[in-house]
């Protein structure tokens, strides 16, 4: 079987358009990480609104899925926007009444520097497979006295690993770098890269942490 390109194609795609899953994240070793699409793709939960309830300003949603938090947001009048690697998941955003890019974190952003909330949610800190430099591009994107709020693993741990998108039906994504950390590495990370932990809380079993310039 040839691999689809990493959250661009099946089964990531399909599983966006349908609005459910089985859909995980693959290690070499067989291992599976279960992606919750179908929560991605309803309105926002009780614990997700734990975080819309700290957003201020202008918000800017790192790997917005299918739209829910720049949904909500716009809905609030916020400007609000996401971005997203996969196509299926800025149109889908759009769908919703939310606004999205199709663009990597890495890439140039508009209104960079001047971003007052950013939001990795629903394990984006794995995003390139290495919290530090994802970290470091924040401070980038974020205003000085910005906040971003960052959801973690339930537990400690702080693992890189190769992984694939796959359906548990023999559909795959393309080999990409993935990583997993719990609130404990998060912060260290974070004091490295120039970040302060302002804010840790627990909502339906979810760990998020909201980090400040130093």
């Amino acid at each position: 079987m040839t691999a689809a390109p990493a959250w661009t194609a099946d089964p990531y795609t399909v599983a966006l358009r349908r609005g459910r899953g089985p859909l995980y994240l693959r290690r070499g070793d067989g291992w599976l990480l279960p992606l919750d699409v179908e929560r991605w793709c309803e309105a926002p939960d009780s614990a997700d609104w734990t975080v819309l309830g700290r957003c201020r300003g202008t918000v800017l949603d790192i790997g917005c899925g299918p739209g829910r938090f720049v949904a909500a947001l716009a809905a609030r009048g916020h400007r609000a926007l996401g971005i997203d690697v996969s196509p299926e998941a800025v149109a889908r955003t759009a769908r919703s009444g939310g606004s999205a890019l199709h663009r990597s974190v890495f890439d140039s952003l508009p209104g960079e520097g001047r971003w007052e909330t950013a939001l990795l949610i629903d394990g984006n800190i794995g995003i390139g497979g290495d919290p530090a430099a994802l970290l470091g591009r924040m401070a980038q994107v974020l205003a000085v006295s910005g906040a971003l709020v960052v959801e973690c693993a339930d537990v400690e741990l702080d693992e890189r690993c190769e992984v694939r998108v796959a359906d548990g039906r023999g559909g795959l994504g393309a080999p990409f770098t993935w990583a997993r950390v719990g609130a404990g590495a998060l912060t260290a990370y974070a004091r490295e890269s120039g970040w302060v932990r302002a804010d840790r809380w627990t909502a339906s079993g979810r760990v998020f942490v909201e980090l400040r310039r130093a």
